[in-house]
């Protein structure tokens, strides 16, 4: 029998007294009281919310032996469900009463205990990793206790918290049993980081950097925040392997790719040498079955893993547009055709050059090879552009190798025909990643990126699972939070501590792989990105498509940049150089800040403000301890947690509503009350040219590369179509500012079902002048 719950203005009454079961199993009778006031605890402070709103809406259907715990998850769904642009507070109302919910289940009350006695506790249940209290003396860990303030859990917003409680904090993903709150997690994370600093400094930095990660200041990505503290040591976020020409080389391939997606890294795979179907092997005793079933082999790899429950296996393949099978190799995503000749469960990389775009923009052919069949040409690809285009041009020449010739802008638009109704076609463009890089291109080219085309790293393929000679790239992500500084200058000590932490990852992490210890100590390659920059852009008046955010961003990824390499070189002064500094083009002295695209100059004036000149006298000293140090990732989770716009996109409303296994999350921008009008939201952008500069602009300064998306309202153009000439020219200028690679393709959801609609774009009947504005 049920009893159902009736509400009048605030107070409760039940039909008849009845039971309910606490948490720790007990029962007693009802006090609806107490729900009255924990509802009202959470509502403290906070502007435009109703407590009685809260309690109209939840509706419990009360029953004997109900559970406090059911009770409470209905509340918090209730104020949850409340969460509006007119009603912002309700997200804060209802992560208060999850909080107050998780640490019950965690602690069995709402005060947290001791570090000492949480961590002794979850050690003995082999959920954290000994050596905290093996190495830490009762006396510090009781200072390092000193540090946390468990009030900072009552800043984050509802859809923040269910992100902790969904992915990040210790638990039984089989029990559903929660261990630890937020605020332990972070403590923990910043005292694992700088265990094996010496004692008479590492508090001091435990301190600072508990405070940078708890107030948001620096974010950080998913493997350290649901890793480090456990006994799980692979932090990496992205892992970049190689795969060569041959059947042992390819299996390697898919071990490496088993053991890293269990560790909750995501995955580019350079498949580009794989030769194409129909090629010899053996002598002609056989011909090759093509690409597409390793392509499967490798997707049935990156998805037989769930990464603890964290999230899904996730992988980008690489491949160039020169290749014999691209024209099959390009369709393997859509939802047309049959499983035998699809490959949708993977995203895919078309890799470009200058070569290839001059051929679309000269109505020109592109000649397609197999890699196997052109000696030297796929290394050239990414090595020496000279050297490339005297190899292509030579080998086109040749009647007696094997090749098929299409026209340019017919397979640029097939290209970018399945990039539009699939959004998950990337782009990168090689040449860039080579010639505005961190590394020596003759001795440490750049073949591939990364799941999410920010990581631009040297790699070599793998022979076998011990290979000692390949090279399975690691970096290291996090991001500055743009959105809570007030002053550039703030960079400075936000880059020490920043380098310092993630530095400490690479030697405290443990590697799967020999390959990929040998890049990831060799190179220490870091990723330091930004997230809320579109708040950062709101806040100081500025818009994407204007021009008038140009200066700022230009002054800011100036200042970014030179923080970090300041920070690496400083380390690098008390514990040397990486080992590999020498294949770095900073160990000549050139900087991306030489390098880049000079088209930029046209679109800023802005003057270089820091002193690049003592810092270079500074690196040519001591050097670098880090390869790399920058890299703009997509930030999606960790953006949300911090309360921040996802990495460098415009938010497409003030209400973003994102979807999780408990169903609709709702967040608000930041300060949307205030700067509702500063914002500019992503659809009421009207193209792609001010985001696309940019990007160029950032790309300036950051030594690896910037995930950057394309964005399109069907509804604005003529017959609600996207144009093809638009794609290219949007992939064009892209290519003019310098951008090394572009990520998603968005198309405004409702406006057109873009599988029907683009694939009935249009590939023909251009106009000679069409791209007449695109001088690469």
């Amino acid at each position: 029998m049920c009893y159902i719950l009736i509400i009048t203005k605030g107070s409760y009454k039940v039909s008849q007294p009845l039971l309910v079961v606490k948490r720790n199993g007990r029962k007693e009778n009802i006090n609806l009281d107490k729900i009255h006031r924990v509802i009202n605890w959470a509502a403290h402070g906070l502007s435009d919310v109703s407590v009685s709103q809260v309690e109209l809406r939840s509706r419990i259907q009360f029953y004997h032996g109900i559970k406090t715990s059911d009770i409470h998850e209905t509340i918090i769904k209730a104020a949850a469900d409340l969460i509006s642009p007119k009603y912002p507070n309700y997200q804060y109302l209802a992560a208060r009463l999850t909080v107050f919910h998780l640490r019950k289940k965690a602690y069995g009350q709402f005060i947290p205990p001791t570090l000492y006695n949480h961590v002794y506790k979850l050690v003995k249940l082999n959920k954290y990793d000994k050596c905290f209290l093996e190495k830490y003396s009762f006396s510090e860990i009781s200072t390092i206790n000193s540090f946390v303030d468990h009030s900072r859990d009552m800043k984050f917003s509802y859809a923040a918290i269910k992100q902790f409680e969904n992915k990040y904090l210790v638990q039984d993903r089989v029990t559903g049993d929660i261990y630890e709150s937020v605020q332990f997690l972070y403590i923990l994370i910043a005292a694992f980081i700088f265990i094996n600093y010496s004692k008479n400094v590492r508090l001091d930095y435990i301190e600072r950097f508990y405070d940078a990660i708890s107030n948001w200041k620096i974010s950080l990505p998913t493997p350290i925040m649901s890793g480090v503290r456990t006994p799980s040591c692979q932090f990496s976020s992205c892992v970049l392997i190689e795969c060569d020409d041959n059947l042992d080389s390819i299996n390697a391939t898919s071990s490496a790719i088993v053991k890293y997606v269990s560790q909750r890294a995501g995955l580019g795979i350079n498949v580009g040498r794989i030769r194409a179907l129909g090629s010899s092997i053996r002598n002609g005793e056989a011909f090759h079955t093509g690409c597409i079933p390793f392509y499967k082999h490798f997707q049935t790899a990156v998805k037989s893993c769930s990464q603890g429950g964290v999230r899904g296996g996730a992988a980008t393949l690489f491949y160039p547009i020169w290749h014999l099978e691209v024209e099959s190799l390009l369709v393997l995503k859509n939802n047309r055709g049959i499983e035998e000749n699809r490959v949708r469960h993977v995203d895919y990389a078309v890799q470009l050059n200058k070569l290839m775009y001059q051929r679309l923009l000269k109505d020109e052919k592109i000649t397609l090879f197999s890699p196997s069949d052109v000696p030297g040409l796929y290394d050239a690809f990414f090595s020496d552009q000279k050297k490339f285009s005297e190899l292509y041009l030579m080998y086109e020449n040749d009647s007696n190798i094997r090749s098929n010739k299409v026209n340019a802008r017919e397979l640029f638009s097939l290209m970018m025909q399945e990039r539009a109704s699939t959004g998950r076609i990337y782009i990168q463009n090689v040449d860039h990643c080579n010639t505005h890089s961190a590394f020596d291109a003759n001795l440490a080219p750049i073949r591939q990126s990364n799941l999410c085309m920010e990581v631009t790293l040297p790699t070599e393929p793998i022979q076998h699972i011990d290979d000692n000679n390949a090279e399975v790239a690691l970096c290291m992500l996090s991001a500055f939070n743009l959105g809570s500084i007030s002053d550039l200058s703030e960079l400075n000590n936000l880059s020490d501590l920043i380098v310092r932490a993630l530095d400490a990852l690479l030697d405290y992490q443990s590697y799967l792989l020999n390959s990929s210890k040998k890049g990831a100590i060799g190179r220490r390659s870091l990723g330091i990105g930004v997230i809320n920059y579109a708040y950062y852009l709101a806040k100081n008046g500025v818009r994407y498509s204007d021009g008038s955010a140009n200066n700022l961003t230009h002054r800011t990824f100036e200042a970014m940049q030179y923080y970090l390499l300041q920070a690496s070189c400083n380390l690098a002064k008390e514990y040397g150089s990486c080992p590999l500094f020498c294949e770095t083009n900073y160990a000549k002295g050139i900087f991306p800040i030489d390098t880049y695209k000079r088209d930029i100059d046209d679109i800023v004036d802005e003057p270089l403000h820091c002193d690049w000149k003592i810092l270079r006298e500074k690196i040519k000293k001591y050097g670098l301890r880090n390869s790399t140090l920058s890299a703009l990732m997509p930030s999606e989770t960790s953006s949300q947690i911090s309360n921040a716009t996802n990495g460098i996109e415009p938010p497409r409303s003030i209400l973003v509503v994102k979807t999780s296994k408990d169903g609709v999350l709702r967040q608000i921008i930041p300060d949307s009350i205030h700067l509702k009008d500063k914002y500019e939201f992503l659809w009421n952008i009207p193209g792609n040219d001010g985001y696309l500069r940019l990007v160029g602009i950032m790309q300036k300064f950051i030594d690896q590369s910037v995930s950057a998306n394309t964005n399109y309202d069907p509804s604005i153009f003529l017959y609600g179509k996207v144009p093809m000439t638009q794609l290219l020219k949007d992939l064009l200028t892209a290519y003019k500012f310098g951008l090394k690679t572009l990520y998603y393709h968005n198309t405004r959801d409702g406006s057109i079902n873009p599988q029907k609609d683009f694939n009935s774009i249009k590939v023909t009947n251009y106009r000679e002048n069409d791209f007449s504005c695109c001088d690469i």
